[in-house]
């Protein structure tokens, strides 16, 4: 499809090119020719009136028709080499310009089919496990309503993960549409400190996971719930792949003209080849990460990476297999 747009546009480009140097080549032989044939003929007029011998010959002079004729097609022969050299150099970079032009659009293309066939995958997964419990207990006519129960709340941990996703999809969507730049006012580190380990402050209790906060007092400018939401996904990722009863720790500190958050974990680390899609859609690197099984949708990074680019900040992720991992966020000062 993109390989038939780009021709299609290249022979647009080509054509717009060559149009316009066709117009200039008609008017630039009529101008030349016609102050090639004014010129003659003054000259022409210049002799016969300087010398009377030469009245009586033909409008040019000494300079006969041949002359003019001969210098005319010169010209035409120049402007169609010229407008052949147009037609290549033109042709070439129609062609570049149509693929770069079509380039964002083909890889828009590509990461929405691909986000649909995730974002299908996901959906399915849950789905199929809520409609074969469903249909299994429907068929027993024997279940007891201790297994009806089960079913019953196995079907709602399945919805509540499909809330989770539709409701992380929102928020893509929502950081897609740039209207958390509306917003944007000084904040406190240490509010978004406070208000990201609050809210992974359960899941921390559940695994004994210790959460060690350095803050200095820094401003920063941005959307403070989208930051909090930030730091959150980071310290979210850090419990869940850091041993049960180990520490967390979340650093900032104040540079010359940024701020600098810093979460670092005990983990398991993350291998090289899986830091290079850390922030992909749907990418999950539970292999890399250690052999315990993480329950997520993989787009938690993504939305964290979104909300950095909205703030002209830079997210990366530094980790060494079996020696943990640190997450570091630079965002410009308030």
């Amino acid at each position: 499809m993109f390989r038939s747009a780009t021709f299609k546009l290249t022979m647009w480009y080509l054509a717009i090119a060559m149009a316009i140097s066709l117009l200039f080549s008609v008017a630039l032989y009529n101008v030349t020719t016609g102050e090639l044939e004014r010129g003659l003929s003054s000259e022409s007029q210049n002799l016969v009136n300087n010398f009377p011998v030469f009245r009586g010959e033909t409008r040019y002079g000494l300079a006969p028709q041949p002359y003019y004729e001969n210098s005319s097609h010169r010209i035409l022969l120049r402007l169609i080499v010229f407008n052949v050299i147009v037609l290549i150099f033109a042709g070439g970079a129609s062609y570049w310009l149509a693929k770069r032009t079509l380039e964002p659009i083909e890889a828009a293309h590509k990461q929405q089919k691909r986000f649909t066939a995730d974002v299908s995958h996901e959906l399915r997964t849950p789905l199929t496990a809520i409609k074969m419990e469903s249909e299994v207990a429907l068929l027993n006519q024997k279940s007891a309503a201790k297994e009806l129960r089960q079913t019953i709340k196995s079907n709602l941990e399945e919805v509540t993960k499909l809330e989770v996703l539709i409701n992380n999809l929102l928020k893509l969507t929502r950081l897609e549409a740039d209207e958390l730049q509306q917003n944007f006012q000084p904040v406190e580190s240490k509010a978004v400190f406070e208000g990201a380990t609050e809210a992974v402050s359960k899941q921390a209790g559940r695994r004994r996971i210790k959460l060690n906060v350095y803050a200095k007092s820094a401003l920063v400018h941005g959307d403070k719930d989208s930051l909090i939401q930030l730091v959150s996904v980071i310290l979210d990722n850090a419990i869940k792949y850091s041993p049960a009863g180990s520490t967390v720790e979340l650093r900032a500190k104040s540079l010359k003209d940024q701020i600098v958050w810093q979460v670092s974990d005990n983990g398991p680390g993350i291998k090289p080849e899986a830091l290079e899609h850390i922030f992909d859609r749907f990418y999950r690197a539970d292999s890399s990460r250690g052999p315990q099984t993480v329950e997520g949708f993989g787009l938690g990074l993504s939305i964290a990476k979104m909300i950095a680019d909205l703030h002209r900040a830079s997210i990366t992720i530094n980790s060494q297999v079996g020696h943990g991992t640190t997450a570091i966020i630079s965002l410009p000062k308030g």
